[in-house]
């Protein structure tokens, strides 16, 4: 029988956010392919140091041992590299005895027409295309920025997201980048009782939303993941986020309505795996202290072209 993904919460990542491979990087991109298949051959039995990704997917990856013989997170690696220099991505998944199994090496070519096929419910890159054309195509992406120093390893799984653009939409946001702050307020004001449209990565929260209150270790514990709202917006734009995620059905464990108050002290008692942001400014400054990804904003036909 055929193992099916479509219960599972997936992870595709590319091989550059799951292990440190930026010196493999730049040897691609200044002395070639050739050069960078004659490395990774020569390498392969050298152990890459964990990427940007890692801590995420190896947190994820612990719900399966949760409740024995049922499985909730699957991760396939997803890589440009073609199979004859992926050997050393494979030797460093068994050294950490991560449990992925999956892998779609495309030899070059692009990644995001492999996500629908594999049901990718998150994708995680350092490869800006890759994650535009992902987002582009409705499934939730963020580019990774670099670890920070000491990055906390907590037990319990913690992610954090930004709201607008990432939760939610962008339209609110437009209008307060086009309009600025008043219009934004007075827009928000009078729409407070009117749910925000779904943003990219509101289908992602909803499936953390389902673990959460669907599963329960055997000996009563809970269910070992908590999330957090970190947002720009204050009073009275809080209004329409608490009743937007009050129609979702989705409590999130901890809130911060920042009012423009820089958030990264706030992640920084937080200690999330991964903090989702779609404002490079906002994602510089996280990175600092926690394990940071940007959401690009979904472009229309036209902007693309």
């Amino acid at each position: 029988m055929a193992f099916s993904l479509d219960n599972l919460l997936v992870i595709g990542i590319s091989s550059r956010a799951l292990f440190d491979l930026e010196a493999e990087d730049a040897i691609f991109q200044s002395q070639g392919l050739d050069a960078f298949r004659q490395h990774q051959l020569e390498n392969e039995n050298t152990i890459l140091k964990p990427g940007a990704g890692y801590a995420l997917v190896k947190a994820l990856l612990k719900l399966n041992a949760l409740i024995p013989g049922h499985r909730m997170v699957e991760v396939v690696v997803m890589s440009r590299n073609s199979s004859e220099t992926s050997l050393r991505i494979f030797n460093s998944i068994q050294h950490y005895g991560l449990d992925i199994t999956r892998a779609a090496l495309t030899g070059g070519a692009p990644l995001a027409p492999y996500l629908n096929a594999f049901n990718v419910s998150l994708f995680l890159s350092l490869h800006e295309d890759d994650v535009q054309a992902a987002i582009n195509s409705g499934v939730a992406s963020a580019m990774l920025y670099p670890m920070p120093p000491n990055a906390a390893d907590m037990e319990q799984i913690r992610i954090a997201f930004d709201g607008d653009a990432v939760l939610f939409s962008d339209e609110s946001e437009r209008i307060y980048q086009q309009q600025g702050v008043e219009a934004f307020e007075s827009h928000e004001r009078e729409n407070a009782k009117k749910t925000l449209p779904d943003g990219p990565f509101a289908r992602l929260l909803r499936a953390l939303s389902y673990l959460q209150n669907h599963f329960k270790a055997p000996d009563g514990r809970a269910f070992p993941l908590r999330t957090a709202l970190v947002t720009a917006r204050a009073s009275p734009a809080h209004e329409r986020v608490i009743r937007t995620l009050r129609a979702w059905d989705i409590a999130i464990d901890e809130t911060f309505f920042m009012g423009g108050v820089n958030k990264s002290a706030v992640l920084s008692a937080f200690k999330p795996h991964m903090f989702f942001d779609d404002q490079h400014g906002h994602c510089l400054k996280a990175s600092d202290v926690v394990p940071t990804g940007r959401v690009p904003i979904k472009q229309t036909p036209e902007q693309k072209n």
